[in-house]
């Protein structure tokens, strides 16, 4: 899911703006969600100062969501964390939380390990397809925003999943060319 390597770096403007320093453009906090939804690790710090902003970053998408009525967190939830930081004693919550989402995270890839280790439909033609979608599906039932949104493109397709797509391509034009020729 997440990808290994350095976090993708972005600066804050004094003027408050957000520069993707990848691509040297200018991004949005919608931009900065979608690039953690593909599982991309994010580091937001102040150009001038030079602080870690991340976590005031992260916590901004996640009230913007809750705002626009997208509930992410169960208000229960919520009040124990609101708890957890008012106390002067030493909270479990945010390492919990971190423990859960970790075995959150380690059941997903074992799900879809299984899905494909000695199974005989992971020769079908397509089925790195199916397992892309599959991939999105189970994100989106993790309760992670902007579940799915089609079927994966051409970036996502590994070269011998492309190769059997295309495959399926020819074969379902040869069938429709037979089809036309019924009539």
């Amino acid at each position: 899911m997440a990808q290994s390597g350095k976090p993708l770096l972005i600066k804050r403007y004094a003027s408050r703006r957000l520069y993707n320093t990848e691509t040297s453009d200018y991004v949005t906090l919608e931009d900065i969600a979608g690039f953690i939804r593909d599982g991309r690790e994010v580091q937001i710090v102040d150009l001038k100062s030079g602080d870690d902003l991340t976590r005031q970053y992260l916590l901004q998408i996640i009230a913007e969501h809750e705002s626009r009525g997208e509930s992410v967190l169960p208000v229960d939830v919520l009040n124990d964390l609101v708890r957890s930081y008012m106390t002067g004693n030493v909270s479990v919550v945010p390492e919990f939380l971190k423990n859960s989402f970790d075995m959150l995270r380690d059941g997903q890839a074992r799900a879809m390990e299984n899905m494909t280790s000695m199974n005989p439909i992971t020769k079908m033609p397509g089925f790195g397809v199916m397992q892309k979608q599959q991939e999105v599906f189970m994100k989106a039932m993790a309760g992670w925003s902007g579940g799915p949104k089609g079927p994966p493109s051409e970036a996502d397709v590994a070269p011998e999943e492309s190769e059997d797509l295309d495959a399926i391509k020819r074969q379902l034009a040869e069938l429709q060319e037979k089809l036309s020729k019924l009539k």
